[in-house]
């Protein structure tokens, strides 16, 4: 009996590969193993021919980038005609790469689904070509890595913390604030000042820390955030906010419940 004749793949696999905020170490051991797969490297840039963090990375890992890697280019705009052609041309870029059979690994700075890039083009890429395998290896994110190094919780027990863009606003975030014992704002570049001016409303100033480029070289970690006032930050930094006095209602389920209920049953 003949073996079944295997239809081979019209297109490679598009694999995203987080690496992590920064720190080289902090790139999986599945990270690694996809960036020394054979597989085509893609890498995001702001401008063409412009420096690529996420390929930094990389590189300080002590990997080599193939002769063959290819960058994307994602401009930093919010003008809608100029995102939408600029996604077009990578989508329609990426899958001309897939369409060669080899897989093709995107490098994504933190993880590949949050905040990131490599979501929008998958799907972007899946628009054009259904049948697009993506697989997308999770990473360390940005939030995650700058609470360890500012030697902070982001929650315990039933705590609650929410992530959010600075760009919604302070109303927004003086809102969050009461419903979440920690507040992550990622991207507080335009608007630091503004939410250095909440914080001090709120009396939140000494339960905040600023982080700046974790895991990077020029990482800066500042617990004294009001000393932020008037500077011009990097577009890689973040706030931790966390509110010790918020006001909390009943919790229905949890670990605070179920540990009460055990200490009178136990008395009784």
């Amino acid at each position: 009996m003949n073996a079944p004749t295997l239809t081979p793949r019209r297109f490679g696999r598009l694999i995203g590969v987080s690496l992590g905020p920064g720190d080289p170490d902090l790139i999986t051991r599945r990270g690694w193993a996809a960036l020394q797969s054979g597989a085509r490297w893609a890498y995001p840039v702001k401008r063409a021919e412009e420096s690529s963090y996420a390929l930094d990375i990389a590189r300080r890992g002590g990997l080599a980038v193939p002769d063959d890697a290819v960058e994307l280019v994602f401009p930093m705009t919010r003008d809608a005609i100029t995102l939408a052609k600029a996604w077009a041309r990578a989508a329609a870029q990426t899958l001309q790469l897939l369409a060669e059979g080899r897989d093709l690994a995107f490098l994504v700075e933190g993880d590949a689904s949050t905040y990131s890039t490599f979501r929008h083009l998958a799907r972007a890429v899946r628009e054009l070509a259904p049948e697009v395998e993506v697989d997308t290896i999770p990473g360390v994110s940005s939030f995650a890595a700058a609470a360890a190094v500012a030697d902070l919780a982001l929650a315990e027990e039933d705590e609650t913390m929410a992530v959010i863009p600075a760009a919604y606003g302070t109303a927004v975030i003086d809102h969050l604030l009461d419903e979440f014992d920690t507040v992550v704002l990622m991207k507080v570049k335009p608007l630091l000042d503004e939410v250095l001016d909440l914080l001090a409303r709120r009396g939140l100033l000494a339960s905040s820390c600023f982080v700046e480029k974790v895991g990077a070289p020029k990482q800066r970690v500042v617990h004294d955030v009001a000393s932020l006032r008037g500077e011009k930050v990097n577009y890689l930094s973040l706030l931790l906010v966390q509110n010790p006095k918020r006001q909390r209602g009943e919790l229905r389920r949890g670990c605070r419940k179920r540990a009460e209920q055990q200490a009178v049953t136990a008395v009784s």
